[in-house]
């Protein structure tokens, strides 16, 4: 179990430092880098790139944004992204994932700072965001489409790239707490800052809440809430040695505790399995120029290991009954990047990936019928990808990228993957015009693979072949009125081929065929310098091209607005509003399962927050002001109306 941190012994810990009282001129500088930031994008050419000139569908969450919404998690902040469903079966710390243009979760890259974070011992090898806080994240970026051309596999709905904060200036202290609905309580304290060759950011995060029953408590015999505690300590730095060259080093660990149900429906409350989860990632990047800056080369090495563990005694619900179970995995990779800028309209960027996974589980359970054992043993996979893109830039007129890509995946064998994505920008009306044609892969999980068979058949299948995807998009985006008004609308088309489904004869087969289509506006404006208005609005089809029917838990309407104020820089308010349309998903019952249509909801949130002292700003957030009463996965509960407040203090 994980043990709650004082937040006086926080507190202390902040106090006992020097305090600099120069804080006003490091925040012009720091919301002056932000904005600048927010012009930029880093993931959709692994190099910086202005949005302006990019033909990618490129969502951007600042820090700004997340500290204005007050959000907790990764998870939170991605719910209102056009283009991106997000679902979680039950409270804060339950399975959680997104996905982008109707793709399957696990076909969503999730990267931190560029190091892929998929669980290799996944049954389909995707990324849990239910554990990741916002603590120490500057930005979050988000490309829809596949990525697989820069990004290799696991790329084919597209990336998210969870970038974090470097540090600058002076030392700044940040103290933070929160608490609110469901017994929530979050702790935080940060230092960060830096000299003219060295930069350092860290800190440490405490979050719990007691959380309400997963299995949703409209149904019958739900009553035990389902708690969750997180603690996660992160650090970042970076240290120039000669004017040329330098190295950043960051980690991560995460420990938490969940209380988690047997199924979602009617009794399916469990009050005591317990999942344990335990994370770590390390990443070390070398960069330097040579060739009068004209060669960028960067070698990054990454280790990344998880580790999970479900305890499920015998209890007055199933006295007969009990099992527990072990998932380990770990991945090694090493990238090296090089940018050649050859010339002012050309910039060549190619590299060589190397990644080595490896996981094992085992379970264990006791029944009226006996023990049962199943021992996944240690299994590994490799993967070697050669990448080349180059990108060009016409007079800040015409840009464009034409990128491939060759991958050898140890069991899938080879995989080719190519990307083009032109844009035309007339200065003289503030007209964008952008289209991207590419592909996408995903190599079989080491579950697929490997999974051993049981009395009722086989499960992994060694001769699998790589999911791949096709996709195009086009759009047109409008600046108007001085820049104060955006207008954009994209509309894509992605068709899936190869999906790994279960046959519950023959185990893994690739037998799934899928496609997507749809639509996505966005509009953003400024009337006021203290008043932003933007607003997000997604329309699409996803079906089974086999069986004619519609893919689970895709909505074919999403819509999203925010109205944000502030006043003076003293204090601003925030309202949001998010519509999830109807949706088709599986109702388990016993040994059965149906087929049902979720009706659409509605979500009304706020928050605001104020500076009372030079260095203290208070904050409240309500959550479902309506008290809606809604389901994310049919079966699983979801939050009423809640409130939260707390307060940051930042020296």
């Amino acid at each position: 179990m994980i043990k709650r941190i004082p937040s006086v012994l926080l507190l202390a810990a902040v106090i006992a430092c020097p305090v600099y009282a120069d804080k006003d001129s490091d925040d012009r500088q720091e919301k002056a880098a932000q904005k600048l930031q927010h012009e930029i994008t880093v993931t959709a050419n692994r190099i910086e790139t202005s949005v302006k000139e990019t033909a990618s569908s490129v969502s951007i969450i600042t820090r700004e944004e997340l500290e204005k919404l007050q959000k907790r998690t990764v998870y939170e902040a991605l719910k209102e992204v056009v283009g991106l469903n997000t679902i979680q079966n039950g409270p804060t710390g339950s399975s959680a994932s997104a996905s982008i243009r109707g793709a399957n979760s696990e076909h969503t890259k999730v990267l931190m700072d560029g190091v892929e974070m998929n669980d290799p011992i996944s049954p389909s090898r995707s990324f849990n965001l239910g554990h990741l806080l916002i603590e120490n994240i500057e930005r979050i970026e988000i490309i829809r489409g596949p990525q697989s051309t820069l990004y290799g596999s696991d790329a084919m709905g597209g990336v998210i790239n969870i970038i974090t904060r470097q540090g600058q200036g002076k030392p700044r202290f940040n103290l933070s707490t929160q608490g609110g609905s469901f017994n929530t309580l979050t702790e935080n304290a940060s230092i960060s800052g830096g000299i003219e060759s060295f930069s350092y950011s860290m800190g440490i995060s405490h979050y719990r809440t007691d959380g309400f029953s997963a299995a949703g408590d409209q149904y019958e015999g739900n009553h035990e809430k389902d708690g969750y505690k997180n603690l996660s300590i992160y650090g970042k730095a970076g240290l120039s040695l000669q004017k040329n060259i330098s190295l950043n080093f960051s980690f991560r660990t995460c420990k938490t505790n969940s209380d988690i149900d047997s199924f979602g429906g009617p009794y399916g409350d469990d009050p005591n399995h317990i999942e344990n989860n335990r994370s770590l990632i390390l990443n070390s990047n070398f960069r330097a120029l040579f060739l009068q800056n004209r060669w960028e080369t960067k070698v990054s090495l990454a280790y990344i290991d998880y580790s999970r563990t479900y305890d499920n005694p015998s209890d007055e619900l199933h006295p007969f009954s009990s099992d527990n179970s072990l998932y380990k995995s770990s991945l090694v990779k090493l990238d090296w990047q090089n940018n050649f800028y050859t010339h002012d309209t050309n910039t060549i960027t190619a590299g060589l990936e190397f990644t080595h996974e490896q996981g094992e589980s085992e379970y264990h359970s006791l029944g009226i019928w006996g023990p049962f054992d199943n021992i996944f043993p240690l299994q590994t996979a490799r993967r070697i990808g050669a990448y080349i893109q180059d990108r060009i830039n016409v007079s800040g007129r015409f840009f464009s990228t034409f990128g491939a890509r060759l991958d050898n995946h140890s069991k899938a064998g080879i995989a080719f993957t190519f990307r083009l994505a032109p844009a035309f920008f007339f200065a003289k009306t503030g007209t964008k015009l952008k289209a991207t044609l590419g592909t996408g892969f995903k190599a079989p999980s080491l579950y697929q693979l490997y999974a051993p068979g049981t009395i009722w058949g086989p499960i992994g299948n060694q001769k699998l072949n790589a999911e791949k995807s096709y996709a195009w998009d086009a759009g047109i985006e409008q600046n108007l009125f001085s820049n104060h008004l955006t207008l954009g609308l994209t509309v894509f088309s992605n068709r899936f081929k190869n999906l790994i489904d279960f046959d519950y004869l023959h185990g893994y087969l690739n037998i799934g065929k899928a496609s997507t289509q749809g639509l996505e506006f966005i509009c953003k404006a400024t009337p006021g310098e203290n008043l932003l208005l933007s607003a997000a609005y997604t329309r699409m089809e996803a079906r089974d091209i086999g069986t004619d029917a519609n893919l689970l838990r895709r909505p074919k309407n999403k819509f999203s607005a925010q109205v944000s104020f502030n006043f003076q820089e003293k204090s601003d308010m925030t309202i949001t509003v998010l519509y999830v349309g109807k949706r088709e998903d599986n109702f388990f019952s016993g040994f059965t399962s149906s087929r049902v249509s979720m009706d659409s909801y509605t979500l009304l949130n706020a928050t605001a927050a104020c500076d009372v002292l030079r260095h203290t700003r208070v904050f409240i957030r309500f959550d479902n002001i309506l008290n809606k009463r809604y389901e994310v996965i049919k079966g699983y509960g979801a939050p009423g109306f809640s409130i939260y407040g707390g307060f940051k203090l930042d020296f």
